[in-house]
Formats: C-alpha cells, sequence, structure tokens
C-alpha cells in the first residue's frame, strides 16, 4: 500500500502533469492606439519601414517556395545578397520583381530613388526598435519565467531580461485598439506548430515584437505582429506570418507564407 501512495504522488508530480497558468486577468496601462475602448501602450511608429512585409540591412535569403505579400527590402547590402527569389531586374531599374512576391524588391544598388528610400526605412526601422526598447513601466516583468506557452495574453507592455520560448500556441485577447510590446533582452524562440492567435479582434499590426537576439520560427508554426530584430530572423519550413519581419541583419526564410499588414 505505502510504495503503490508513493507511486502515485511521484505521477501527480511528473512533467506531464499541467504547469500553472501564469495569464494576466487584466490589460495593462494605457489607450492603445487612442481608441476609446484601446487598452496597453501606444502603437510603435514604423515610418517607412512600414512599407516593408521584409526589411534587412546584410542578406535576405530563400529556399523556394515561399509567397511574401508586401514589398521585400535591402540596405546598406547589394541584391546579390537577396538570394533564392530568382529576381527579374532590368539594367538601370529601380526595382525587381518575383514569382514569390506579390509586391516589389528594393536593393541599396538599384537606381535612384531606391538607395535613398531604403536609407530612410532602414533609420525608421531602427528608430522603431529602439522606441519599443525603451518604453518604461512594464505591466508584466518575466512572466512565466520567459515561457509563455499555452497563456492568454491581454494588452499591455511585456518585459524579459533573457530569452522567450513559446513551446505551444498563445493567445493575444484584446480588442482591435488593443496593443501588445513585448520586450525581449534575449531570442525568441517559437516551437514548431506552436501559433501566436488573435481573438476579439486584435490585430497583427498592434503587436510588436522587440528581440534582441535571433527570433526564430519553427517549422508550420505561425507568428502575428511586427518582428523587430536586432540580430536576425529565420523562419523554418513552413512557417507562416500575419506581420513584418524587419531585421538588422539578415532575414532567412525557407519555403514560407508572409503576409505584410
Amino acid at each position: 500500500m505505502g510504495s503503490l501512495l508513493v507511486a502515485f504522488v511521484a505521477g501527480w508530480g511528473s512533467s506531464t502533469a499541467p504547469g500553472p497558468d501564469h495569464s494576466p486577468t487584466a490589460p495593462g496601462a494605457g489607450r492603445g492606439t487612442g481608441g476609446a475602448d484601446g487598452h496597453g501602450p501606444a502603437p510603435v511608429f514604423l515610418g517607412a519601414a512600414g512599407s516593408y512585409a521584409v526589411l534587412a540591412q546584410a542578406a535576405t535569403s530563400n529556399v523556394p517556395t515561399s509567397a511574401i505579400t508586401g514589398n521585400v527590402g535591402l540596405s546598406p547590402a547589394a541584391a546579390g545578397f537577396i538570394t533564392g527569389f530568382a529576381l527579374r531586374h532590368y539594367a538601370g531599374g529601380a526595382v525587381a520583381t518575383s514569382t514569390q512576391v506579390n509586391g516589389n524588391v528594393y536593393a541599396a544598388d538599384y537606381a535612384v530613388p531606391t538607395r535613398a528610400n531604403l536609407t530612410t526605412a532602414i533609420g525608421d526601422m531602427r528608430a522603431a526598435y529602439s522606441d519599443a526598447a525603451r518604453r518604461r513601466a512594464p505591466d508584466h516583468t518575466e512572466l512565466g519565467g520567459g515561457d509563455i506557452g499555452g497563456l492568454t495574453l491581454p494588452a499591455g507592455l511585456y518585459k524579459w531580461s533573457n530569452t522567450v520560448t513559446i513551446p505551444t500556441s498563445i493567445t493575444l485577447k484584446g480588442g482591435a485598439n488593443d496593443v501588445w510590446i513585448f520586450q525581449v533582452a534575449g531570442g525568441v524562440t517559437e516551437a514548431p506548430a506552436a501559433r501566436v492567435i488573435l481573438t476579439g479582434g486584435a490585430l497583427a499590426y498592434n503587436v510588436f515584437w522587440q528581440v534582441a537576439g535571433k527570433a526564430v520560427i519553427g517549422r508550420t508554426a505561425h507568428m502575428e505582429g511586427e518582428v523587430l530584430s536586432q540580430t536576425a530572423i529565420t523562419l523554418s519550413t513552413g512557417a507562416t506570418v500575419n506581420g513584418r519581419l524587419l531585421a538588422q541583419t539578415v532575414v532567412t526564410l525557407s519555403g514560407n507564407t508572409i503576409v505584410g499588414q
């Protein structure tokens, strides 16, 4: 009898038992986009960077076949560092096209006014990253110890001093005027097949992931929001994004679907 009781207690405390739900119960401070029913911090202004679904400074690589709705931009690196898109570019042209991009592709060595426009967009991308990183008085700090799998997150400013993992799907619950900013001092890793889900009318362009390290979206996983990475953004095969990928270094794609919001 004693051995059975010990076995039962050991099983109850094993890693297969559901973990605690650290989901916040109410939205954070602020009025979001300023709407009457908005919650959370003011949105991050993307400026000209908002004209791109994918924007990087050093390189953008792709393993075909991806499907991108929106523009792709690279600067100060030249078009030779955009690979895997089978670009069609005419000598002296300001843009290129690709069957994988429902939009235009721009590089710093294309004709006027592309270089100047990209310089502005890159500057705005970096300013947006700094804006998101400088936001003070977070509503939640170190939530879940960085493991936010399975949580339902209302609008607010969230801050972590290390990495964030999304091992299972999370839900961002709020209205169209609500805003989320995630400040991450390390990297963000979303596990294969995990999903970021928006409910209640929440919009992808009101979700901002400020990531100092690498942002890695796993195989067939789904991300929502504007990903602002200081290091790199990598999408594994079949991963999808509603939002933008804005990296101060490289963006690496592999058969992905990206819909710029």
